[in-house]
């Protein structure tokens, strides 16, 4: 069974949004992640903030792009929900981290925030109905 043919095939709620909408919304978060994630890098390794700062950055950047994998390639429901947890996570804590040297790149990534809410109670329904 391929990719597209797999996740149509899975019950979905109904306020899942079309799949469209993904990415649309992912082409604009991904403007955000490199405007702000690029910042906070440039800032790390020029020694304006600790290096350890960039750490939820990278981890968060890892779960993100490890998510479709996961969830097309092996088809794995509960990994992906394990997945998208750590993004919501590291997202979490890179915003705490990043807030009392550069607010704005903590502001700037709330849209990406609150989709990736988003997206981890749709993939727990999806877990959870499949």
């Amino acid at each position: 069974m391929n990719t597209k043919s797999w996740y149509q095939a899975l019950n979905k709620p109904e306020w899942a949004p079309e799949p469209w909408v993904f990415g649309r919304v992912w082409s604009v978060l991904y403007v955000l992640i490199f405007i702000s994630f690029g910042y906070v890098f440039h800032a790390a390794a020029t020694g304006k903030i600790p290096k350890e700062i960039a750490l939820p950055f990278a981890l968060n950047l890892l779960f993100n792009f490890a998510f479709s994998p996961i969830q097309f390639g092996l088809q794995s429901n509960v990994l992906a929900t394990v997945d998208i947890l750590l993004v919501v996570v590291t997202l979490v804590w890179a915003l705490w981290a990043i807030y009392p040297h550069y607010p704005w790149v903590a502001y700037i990534n709330i849209p990406y925030l609150l989709w990736g809410l988003f997206a981890t109670g749709l993939q727990i329904w999806i877990t959870l109905n499949n």
